[in-house]
């Protein structure tokens, strides 16, 4: 459609340049404007009046082009960006920004889309097709002998409307609306799923908004999980053959030193039948690697034990020195072999018997000072000095062990028999031992 300049620009002034072209999927082109649109429709103001399009058939919405003929018979074809009364700006195919002088322009057209006559003829052609064979199929019945016969042998109660159903045109506000437009306003398609959903009609006994509720509801209810059952692990003395034990624990010491005891470098005291008490509680820790032997319930393996004496302190009176306080502590290792044998190894709680044989070393240092009186006043004289005791011991007691997971706990307790020697062999020959336990059997 060809427009003089000043047409189109005040045309273009009233807000033409918003005008798109519709390309619909089937290939169809619409031109109007756009006045608003959603995720899934489109509403679009055409000269025949306004229409909705569906988006999921619109291919691509294109921008109106124009053909700019120039002076000197020079012709420019794009999209109109901007324009005033003195200057219009085009944007070409390929990409290009042209400034036109208005004065340079003799007339602007609306640039019709190279397929839409095309697509318009091919649309008519088609339907013209469609007409000629539902004719054919008409004539080979018999039509009925209370209607009227039409010239090629359609009847207007039925074959009329089966040939022009698809292309009646419907007049809103006045205008014509084509079937390329779109506008139905016969009988109305049924609805999608999804068109029913959006406007919120019922398609059945159940709506789609509940059916879509339910849909939601059952997908995020929460389904009871069943609680995982862990396997309750079950240990059996023949799938192990190494046992690996830690143990801490208290010792109560009886050391009392007798015969001659030197004070450092100061004096030596004889203490005579009488004996003093220089040791007490200590606290105990010890390791055992076991291995079993066979396929019985004896463990056999070496064993460490290591106590460190508390510190204790005493004091007695030198007639020919004066008075003593002193305080003593020290440590016993002991290195040797220990043995475990399993009353009820399958038993929840297994109790076992268990001895050990070793060699204990015992160191005691004591230290202090020696008050002296004189005619020139009160001295002190500090001392130091140890003790030691070597000799072999034995020891018997009772233990219990449970699983807890994958390692055991337990309680052992041993009676001590560690005969001392030199200044200590007064001391007791027995003590007991409590000590706590760690232990993995692998």
């Amino acid at each position: 459609m060809r427009k003089s300049v000043f047409a189109v620009c005040c045309l273009l002034a009233a807000g033409l340049l918003q005008a798109e072209t519709i390309k619909m999927k089937t290939g169809e082109l619409i031109s109007g404007s756009i006045l608003s649109q959603t995720e899934y429709t489109l509403n679009l103001a055409t000269s025949y009046g306004n229409i909705t399009l569906n988006q999921r058939e619109i291919e691509q919405i294109l921008p109106d082009k124009h053909r700019l003929i120039l002076k000197g018979g020079t012709q420019l074809v794009g999209v109109i960006l901007d324009l005033d009364e003195f200057n219009l700006k085009l944007q070409t195919d390929d990409g290009s920004i042209v400034n036109v002088d208005m004065p340079q322009i003799i007339s602007i057209e609306v640039y019709d889309y190279d397929q839409g006559e095309k697509a318009q003829q091919k649309f008519v052609q088609e339907n013209i097709q469609q007409q000629q064979a539902a004719a054919q199929a008409a004539a080979q019945q018999s039509a009925p002998a209370d209607t009227v016969q039409a010239a090629g042998g359609l009847t207007f109660d039925s074959d009329i409307n089966q040939v022009f159903d698809a292309q009646t045109a419907t007049v809103v506000n006045g205008s014509v609306v084509t079937p390329s437009a779109r506008v139905q306003t016969a009988a109305p398609k049924p609805m999608t799923d999804e068109e029913a959903f959006l406007k919120g009609v019922k398609t059945g006994a159940v709506s789609q908004q509940e059916y879509a509720a339910a849909a939601k509801e059952e997908l995020t209810a929460k389904k009871p999980t069943a609680k995982k059952q862990t396997p309750k692990k079950t240990y059996k003395e023949k799938d192990f053959n190494k046992y690996f034990a830690v143990e801490a624990g208290a010792m109560a010491l009886d050391l009392q030193a007798s015969g001659v005891l030197k004070l450092g470098d100061l004096a030596t005291v004889d203490l005579g039948d009488n004996t003093q008490d220089m040791g007490g509680t200590s606290a105990v820790i010890s390791s055992k690697f076991l291995w079993r032997l066979k396929e019985s319930n004896l463990w056999i393996g070496p064993m460490l034990t290591f106590a460190s004496i508390a510190n204790n302190d005493y004091s007695f009176s030198l007639p020919s020195l004066g008075s003593v306080s002193a305080s003593s502590s020290g440590n016993i290792l002991t290195v040797g072999a220990a043995a475990n044998y399993y009353l009820n190894p399958a038993g929840r709680f297994s109790f076992y018997l268990t001895a050990n044989a070793a060699y204990e070393m015992l160191t005691l240092n004591y230290r202090g000072n020696i008050t002296t009186s004189s005619s020139t006043g009160t001295q002190e004289l500090p001392f130091r000095d140890s003790l030691t005791s070597n000799g072999f011991s034995g020891a018997l007691g009772l233990g219990v062990e449970t699983w807890v997971d994958d390692v055991m706990i337990g309680l052992e307790v041993r009676q001590v028999f560690a005969p001392r020697s030199g200044e200590l062999k007064e001391s007791a020959v027995s003590n007991t031992v409590a000590q706590a336990k760690l232990s993995w059997k692998f």
